[in-house]
């Protein structure tokens, strides 16, 4: 691995690569973070005034120098670390020529607005390639550019229900607290960001041998239905519908959470082997030596028998304990941490998964590392979630070449 000062030195895998970023919320800025994260300028363009709308979903809030309440909330500083705020009215003529401008000198397009918005404004791909035909240019919407429900509005809550994920997540319904449940973020959001990254990459690719760009059509629906992957192939191939099993598995018993003597626990019993070291720990060789759990198949279909037995095993010790036992046995096993216990964790303390930025105005900015670890092109953290606008003067002219006299004319007529 590089050395820190080598890592400084090391151009981005990305840093040959401008993005313009015309999203907002946290699907489209998901994506775009991570291609900044990679290296990529990324110049976001934001609402004179307003910018984006998450920019005001707090509490909480980030803070200013003083420690006290800054403009700009939590939620919008964890999508968009290392960008580029620039305020352009796009709904005037001097904001969509200034918008073409940038798609000309960009290699990268990524948007989220309703089908057709853009093209009222000869922002669309079509008008774009005209001008810039090597553009990769990624569209994201709720339902795809095609089909029946194209024209719907929708947030990520919306996809989590009619895209399956509230079916097979919460209490099983037999039991107290049973029923749908969302996850605790927005992952139709962040999934389709990172599907986006994904396309984005394979498109620069794609261009580099073609050199010619392409249209990226995302969909959260699309995308949370994907995310289905194991539960689905297995409802394609037996017709059965999965439904909510809680905090157990469909496919892994034992592989749940346990009430131990002082809290409770998570173990995930990934195959027979360790099965057998899990009734090793828990001193229990009578269970390991009965047949009819020795194999998956068999502890998955008596699940409801075996389980009440480990569970009372489990009640005979104390958290520390069972995670000494169980971690010495190598069974898959831990705590169930609040976000203040995790970043206690001297794993994640190493891993270094917590990044503090200083603002440019004073205050630091506390964001998570990218999981994303390149050894040749680390990821850098070199600019802090952007305030609004606060690279329009430095993008129209450096970038695009306008004089002070024309920046503030466009100002004047607010268009920037």
């Amino acid at each position: 691995m590089p050395d820190a000062a080598t890592a400084l030195a090391t151009p981005g895998a990305l840093s040959h690569i401008r993005v313009l970023d015309l999203s907002r919320i946290l699907a489209g800025p998901w994506c775009t973070q991570n291609l900044a994260d990679l290296g990529a300028e990324v110049i976001k363009v934001e609402r004179p005034g307003s910018g984006d709308d998450t920019r005001a979903w707090g509490p909480p809030w980030t803070k200013d120098a003083a420690g006290h309440d800054a403009a700009d909330s939590t939620y919008y500083a964890a999508a968009n670390r290392g960008k580029k705020s620039v305020t352009i009215d796009i709904a005037s003529p001097d904001g969509q020529h200034l918008v073409r401008e940038l798609a000309a000198r960009s290699d990268v397009v990524v948007e989220n607005y309703k089908i057709g918005d853009l093209k009222r404004y000869g922002l669309d791909y079509d008008s774009l390639r005209e001008i810039n035909p090597g553009l990769v240019y990624c569209s994201i919407t709720g339902y795809g550019q095609s089909g029946p429900s194209a024209h719907k509005p929708g947030y990520d809550f919306v996809f989590q229900a009619i895209g399956g994920l509230m079916s097979i997540t919460g209490e099983n319904d037999s039991l107290p607290g049973g029923g749908p449940q969302k996850t605790g973020i927005a992952i139709a959001d962040v999934i389709t960001g990172m599907y986006a990254t994904i396309a984005i990459l394979a498109a620069l690719n794609h261009r580099g041998e073609s050199g010619q760009g392409q249209y990226i059509d995302m969909a959260l629906l699309d995308c949370i239905v994907a995310l289905g992957g194991n539960q689905v192939t297995g409802y394609f191939a037996n017709g059965k519908i999965p439904h909510r099993y809680g905090n157990a598995h469909a496919s892994l018993v034992p592989y749940q959470v346990f009430t131990v003597a002082d809290g409770e626990i998570v173990v995930a019993v990934g195959n027979d082997v360790q099965w057998q070291r899990y009734c090793e720990a828990i001193e229990r060789p009578d269970i390991a030596a009965d047949p009819r759990w020795t194999r998956v198949k068999g502890r998955i279909v008596g699940r409801n028998e075996l389980v009440p037995e480990l569970a009372r095993a489990m009640l005979t010790r104390g958290a520390d304990d069972w995670i000494i036992r169980l971690e010495a046995a190598d069974v898959p096993c831990g705590r169930i941490n609040d976000y203040e216990q995790v970043f206690q964790d001297p794993q994640v303390q190493y891993r270094g998964l917590r990044v503090d930025m200083p603002k440019a105005g004073g205050g630091v900015v506390s964001t998570i590392a990218s999981p994303l670890r390149l050894c040749g092109t680390p990821v850098k953290y070199e600019l802090p979630p952007p305030e609004v606008g606060d690279s329009t003067d430095y993008v129209l002219g450096q970038l695009l070449g306008y004089g002070q006299q024309d920046i503030q004319a466009l100002k004047q007529k607010k268009v920037v």
